[in-house]
């Protein structure tokens, strides 16, 4: 497991490269290469798109 503090970075690095929250659902979109997605959820839920 990581460690807090790497798990805040993990966070803040993740967030800058997506950049993309779906601002009436509150859902954050992670690109992940050309086919794949993967959406978190506001209560932390995700799922592969």
């Amino acid at each position: 497991m990581p460690t807090p503090e790497q798990m805040r970075t993990c966070f803040i690095l993740g967030y800058w490269a997506t950049n993309r929250i779906d601002e009436r659902t509150k859902n954050i979109v992670i690109l992940a290469g050309e086919e794949t997605e993967i959406l978190i959820y506001p209560n932390g839920k995700w799922r592969y798109l």
